[in-house]
């Protein structure tokens, strides 16, 4: 059985119903947030004959200016948050770059420190070996009047077990390297004399002096006075007698010319 509609115009949808929809569709706008308060009064205000027919777009007007203004504080709280991390970033890293340069600077600081240090260790060492192996002369400007293995009967021996170096008396007589006394007073023969034991394990006599300036034990370097030249002991005259010996005692003797030249004295 069919239906049928009654007969006469078809009436469009009443204020009522055309209000509704247009909330309806402020509803659908604000379905992702918007407040939806606002549908009451717009119902309310359309029983009012002379109100102007209210389509929703005002309604939508406002909450689309109060949406973007929430979205912009919101962008501009994000950009502040974005700012301020930024110029955390920004600080620690140049924190960490100014860290690393003085770091740097102290690490170059301290190279340069202990090549200085090791530069002045050299020196002094290099100035220890220089002292050690300096020799001289034990007579300033003096010459060997009788030779090393000389033979005369002068000596117990049949021939000059050292040289001897001219030198009136009272002439200052030089260690002719660094090393420590072992002896020094009156040796028989040698008449008042001085032993050293030089830096290379070798040994020096100097005899018939006619003073001693140093005692056993002392420590003297190359060039140092230890005596006066003269005449005691078994001599004919004043000169310095120069032995040396690879041991302190007698008959351990080295030609005295071949020593000094080997360690850089020209005479």
């Amino acid at each position: 059985m069919a239906f049928t509609r009654p007969t006469g115009k078809h009436r469009r949808p009443s204020r009522t119903a055309r209000t509704s929809a247009n909330i309806a569709g402020i509803a659908t706008l604000t379905a992702g947030g918007v407040v939806a308060g606002f549908a009451a009064p717009a119902l309310a205000a359309s029983d009012d004959p002379h109100r102007t027919e209210d389509t929703g777009l005002t309604q939508a007007v406002v909450m689309s200016d109060v949406v973007a203004g929430n979205v912009d504080a919101q962008a501009e709280t994000q950009r502040s948050a974005a700012d301020e991390a930024d110029a955390r970033m920004q600080a620690e890293a140049t924190a960490k770059k100014k860290a690393a340069e003085a770091k740097q600077r102290a690490d170059e600081a301290a190279r340069k420190a202990e090549a200085e240090r090791a530069a002045k260790e050299r020196a002094a060492r290099d100035a220890e070996r220089k002292r050690l192996n300096t020799f001289v002369m034990p007579i300033d400007g003096s010459y060997v009047s009788t030779a090393y293995k000389a033979s005369s009967g002068l000596w117990s021996s049949g021939s000059h077990t050292g040289v001897d170096f001219h030198a009136e008396s009272g002439t200052t007589v030089h260690a002719v390297g660094a090393g420590t006394i072992v002896e020094a007073g009156w040796g028989g023969a040698y008449g008042n004399n001085v032993v050293i034991q030089m830096a290379d394990g070798t040994y020096t006599q100097y005899g018939h002096l006619s003073s001693i300036d140093v005692s056993v034990g002392e420590h003297v370097t190359a060039g140092q006075q230890i005596g006066l030249s003269g005449a005691t002991g078994n001599v004919t005259g004043p000169h310095l007698h120069f032995e040396a010996r690879t041991a302190p005692t007698y008959g351990s003797d080295i030609d005295p010319v071949s020593y000094l030249r080997a360690h850089g004295v020209s005479l």
